[in-house]
């Protein structure tokens, strides 16, 4: 049946947790290319029979117009399922340099094929690039804080780090009072959090 594997295809990604993006389905995608590719062939060849016979494409009304009728709307069908695939992973992709910044964890990057790497590389080169046309860290909360300083924990060893205008050694378990904006980024990729008492 016509149509199933690029509906299997977005069935994935609606199964997925909401800001989840599951493993791109490389083969299906193929598979549903494919499927396209011999819409169009067929489509192609009935049009070719019409006009062969001599008749009018756009008044005949003989199976050979019917079956190009099907090709076309099963054509359509794909690649609107096959924009929606791409579509929502993108916004997911989009949602996912929000919430954890511009360097993206391994297990997620794995679950991107090459063209969705890079337009997360675009995408956050182009948000970096607006924010310092402005000058301003969009990425920091929308609520201001009570105190620009927080007191973190560090998780993981992270080494000698320039924090705006000082440098400072964050080894795992230590606990520092850092600029809120200075932490945002460590606390976003998962390397300190917030230490609250």
């Amino acid at each position: 049946m016509y149509g199933r594997k690029s509906c299997q295809l977005l069935r994935e990604l609606a199964s997925a947790e909401p800001g989840q993006i599951p493993t791109f389905n490389n083969d299906l995608f193929d598979q549903v290319m494919k499927e396209c590719t011999e819409h169009q062939f067929q489509l192609q060849s009935l049009m070719r029979k019409i006009q062969d016979e001599g008749l009018d494409i756009q008044t005949t009304r003989n199976e050979d117009h019917f079956g190009a009728v099907v090709h076309h709307l099963s054509l359509i069908r794909n690649k609107r399922c096959l924009m929606a695939y791409m579509y929502n992973r993108a916004e997911i992709i989009q949602g996912l340099r929000w919430k954890l910044g511009p360097v993206l964890p391994q297990e997620i990057q794995e679950k991107l094929n090459y063209l969705e790497e890079e337009y997360f590389k675009n995408h956050s080169a182009a948000i970096e690039s607006y924010m310092a046309e402005l000058d301003l860290d969009l990425t920091v909360d929308m609520v201001p804080p009570k105190d620009p300083y927080i007191q973190v924990k560090v998780l993981d060893d992270i080494g000698e780090v320039l924090l705006g205008d000082q440098s400072a050694t964050l080894v795992r378990h230590s606990v520092h009072s850092l600029r809120r904006t200075d932490a945002e980024p460590f606390i976003s990729q998962g390397l300190m959090e917030e230490f609250l008492g």
